[in-house]
């Protein structure tokens, strides 16, 4: 298996605390890059180390795999199920979590902001969101080729960031011209006061209809479920952190009681929050723990701009 870890200085992969039969790096981008790519992960297992069943991936913003798995991997998406083969693909935006089965091996996974969607790829998010597809639907087959032979040939673990910062530096030459909008609304969305989206782009001087066009174009869903589930996976996540000790009888902040917190846990796991809890999912756990110790916070969509 590869070598866990990052290169960011003073990272233990022992503090990831990884299961049995795993490996995991996280890597940050280029500085150049952080605001369009939040992170890099390589994830490693061998097929004695996924015995456990499958994994659950939070709700999050669009990412970029490439898969080197020996077999395909079975991601479900709300009834939706797909088996990507070896090869590369993208989730678009999520609104509900998602149970993954790997059969061993690696994968390379990119994470891609609203910025970066606004930079990379000319169609809207909104057309792909709870929806895995081809890379190639989005992006140049020549460079799809380029990334993937390039990711082949490296030694999966160490060479990764040096391989895709020359590569999407390349790419990310062009600003968009509503960038300064993207991210102010980003902004908005990862800031825990913020309860009407649309309202708080006004108060900077950008018309509601122009921020749910933006929200939709680049972020995937409309303002007010984006906020919605900002919200809900904050409160999963103190849940997620305390563990079998877990205080389900306290009202989250920024919900009204129980019942509003179990309606969007349905709405984003697709069972209550108790039972999500209850599933296992090591390798996940692990990846939020490593991915908050070299990039800052433990899931994408939960970044600061």
């Amino acid at each position: 298996m590869i070598e866990s870890g990052s290169l960011t200085a003073g990272i233990d992969p022992g503090d990831f605390r990884l299961p049995p039969g795993t490996a995991l790096r996280y890597e940050r981008p280029a500085p150049e890059l952080r605001d369009y790519l939040t992170s890099y992960a390589v994830l490693d297992s061998m097929v004695e180390g996924t015995r456990h069943g499958c994994e659950w991936m939070l709700p999050g913003w669009a990412q970029i795999w490439i898969v080197m798995t020996p077999e395909p991997i079975r991601v479900r998406i709300g009834n939706r199920g797909y088996e990507p083969s070896p090869g590369a693909v993208l989730y678009g935006v999520t609104s509900r979590a998602m149970p993954i089965t790997a059969r061993g091996g690696v994968t390379i996974c990119i994470d891609v902001s609203p910025l970066g969607w606004a930079r990379l790829f000319s169609r809207s998010a909104e057309s792909f969101r709870d929806r895995l597809v081809p890379l190639e639907t989005l992006l140049p087959g020549p460079l799809v080729s380029e990334l993937g032979h390039a990711l082949a040939r490296s030694d999966r673990a160490l060479q990764v960031k040096g391989i895709l910062d020359d590569l999407f530096a390349r790419r990310m030459g062009t600003p968009n011209p509503e960038e300064a909008r993207i991210r102010q609304i980003w902004r908005a969305i990862a800031d825990e006061d913020v309860a009407d989206l649309t309202a708080a782009a006004s108060l900077h001087g950008m018309a509601p209809r122009t921020a749910s066009r933006l929200s939709k174009q680049y972020f995937g869903f409309p303002p007010k479920l984006l906020l919605m589930r900002s919200r809900f996976l904050r409160a999963l996540l103190t849940l997620l952190d305390a563990g079998p000790g877990a205080d389900h009888s306290q009202v989250p902040r920024g919900y009204h009681d129980r019942s509003h917190f179990l309606r969007d846990g349905r709405r984003f796991l697709g069972m209550t929050p108790r039972r999500f809890l209850a599933q296992p999912s090591p390798y996940a756990a692990a990846a939020r723990r490593a991915r908050r110790l070299v990039i800052g916070t433990p899931i994408p969509s939960l970044d600061r701009p």
